[in-house]
């Protein structure tokens, strides 16, 4: 049911999108003349690699600075590239890997290999569905850029500060899946984009009815200063991504 639902809602949602999409593909082509996709190689399901595929927001050759995790004022970003970040319109080409089955709408976001290395053994448990475009650390980490703003080290700010708690959500997600919460993730998603204050109660509604720690519950709202904090099934705070 997941996998008929997930093809023709990316089906649907492409010719509806289209025209936005097709407006951004020319806009970025016309800032420097140079393709505006983005393949990203990501770590499926069962540990095996995907390209992932995303509109452009970043100057060419950007990912050859070797730095995976992305600030809102990386210097890497285009003029156009802010305005597609801001409403994640970069994220919506993604619905193609859902057309044919790489990705769902929902699951954990997939991630590079790089950091995929790092997991740890309950981690790895994230590989066990299909990655998403959204799910509940999605959503309650969907400023990504702004907290890593100002990083002198993204990729190290990631995986103490955001990685710890993304994780944990998302293994909450694959734990306690189902349809329904499928459906209301991808409304909160929605929501999301006009009003984040509004998504981050209703998440905060269905985490709290699931019954998890009442520090994950906290965490849902993030009004708490995030710190460095070690990942799921593990005692220590990365210090290192070799």
């Amino acid at each position: 049911m997941k996998r008929i639902f997930d093809f023709f809602i990316a089906l649907i949602g492409l010719l509806l999108l289209s025209p936005i999409l097709l407006f951004f593909i020319l806009t970025i082509w016309l800032q420097d003349r140079h393709s505006p996709f983005y393949i990203a190689p990501r770590v499926g399901i069962n540990g095996k690699m995907f390209n992932m595929i995303k509109l452009r927001t970043m100057i060419v050759n950007a990912d050859k600075s070797g730095v995976d995790s992305t600030s809102s004022d990386d210097k890497r970003i285009t003029r156009v590239g802010h305005i597609i970040r801001k409403f994640k319109f970069d994220e919506l080409l993604q619905l193609l890997n859902v057309l044919v089955g790489q990705m769902s709408l929902v699951g954990p976001r997939p991630q590079v290999k790089t950091d995929v290395d790092l997991y740890t053994d309950q981690e790895k448990q994230l590989l066990s569905v299909l990655p998403g475009i959204t799910d509940f650390s999605s959503i309650v980490f969907a400023d990504e850029g702004k907290i890593l703003e100002g990083s002198i080290n993204p990729d190290l700010d990631y995986n103490q500060l955001i990685r710890p708690w993304k994780s944990r959500f998302s293994l909450i997600y694959v734990e306690k899946r189902n349809f329904w919460i499928d459906i209301k993730l991808i409304f909160i998603t929605l929501l999301n984009i006009f009003s984040r204050e509004k998504a981050l109660q209703k998440v905060h509604s269905i985490i709290k009815d699931i019954g998890i720690s009442d520090e994950l519950i906290r965490m849902v709202l993030r009004k708490e200063v995030l710190v460095p904090y070690p990942p799921p099934g593990s005692k220590d705070i990365v210090h290192s991504r070799n």
